[in-house]
């Protein structure tokens, strides 16, 4: 794999991220790191099933133009890969830096249209933080698809969104609606767009009927916590 690291970028329980080159081009290589904790075999056998199941799930975004980094490489064996680098904030950052509030409900609402995109493919992402949302240029991309999976159950895509909600109300609690700006473009999105078209693995829930799941979802949080 012809990839020239230059900084690492992340270093995570799951894998180590590194910019660089490949080939001339920009570039991001993500390696998994070994859990020591689990027998070698099996955590082998894990780290290929979900390599394999990431660039999948990459390349079945990008053949749809959704705004992803495109897949390079893929070492199976060595279990990394090498991926475009999007040269873009994370909306960490962008929620922490903003002075403006039109701005970061700008950029939550498109957000949350992205994220409408992506579930009307039937996946989910698995890991929506803050950290894993970049803005470029007032583009919304999605990284880290290591916990994504193809999903028809409305509880997943609830879940999702619960992920995001949680997050935004521990790091960024100056924002105090900025989930209902995120659902309201998730919502929007639908409505100018109509409902999804039913994909071979069958119907994906509507925007409504994930954001009724999300409430419920939220309900039972509060009453178990």
């Amino acid at each position: 794999m012809p990839f020239i690291e230059d900084t690492m970028v992340h270093l995570g329980a799951e894998a180590e991220v590194w910019k660089g080159e490949w080939f001339g081009h920009s570039a991001i290589r993500k390696q998994r790191r070994n859990r020591s904790w689990r027998h070698p075999d099996l955590d082998y056998q894990l780290g290929v099933r979900r390599l394999i199941s990431e660039s999948r799930i990459l390349l079945r975004l990008h053949q749809h133009n959704f705004p992803v980094p495109f897949l390079y490489d893929v070492d199976v064996e060595g279990q990394r890969m090498v991926m475009e680098y999007v040269d873009g904030a994370q909306l960490l950052d962008i929620l922490n830096d903003a002075t403006a509030l039109e701005e970061v409900e700008h950029v939550l609402s498109n957000v949350g249209r992205v994220l409408r995109m992506l579930h009307r493919l039937a996946i989910t992402h698995g890991d929506l933080s803050t950290n894993n949302i970049l803005i470029e240029d007032g583009k919304v991309w999605l990284i880290d698809f290591g916990l994504a999976s193809v999903e028809y159950e409305v509880e997943r895509f609830g879940i999702d969104l619960h992920v995001l909600d949680e997050i935004l109300g521990a790091s960024h609690p100056h924002l105090e609606h900025a989930i209902s700006v995120v659902t309201k473009g998730y919502l929007d999105y639908e409505k100018e767009n109509g409902e999804a078209e039913e994909l071979d693995g069958g119907r994906v829930p509507t925007a409504q009927e994930v954001l009724h799941r999300l409430d419920d979802i939220r309900a039972r949080v509060r009453y178990h916590g």
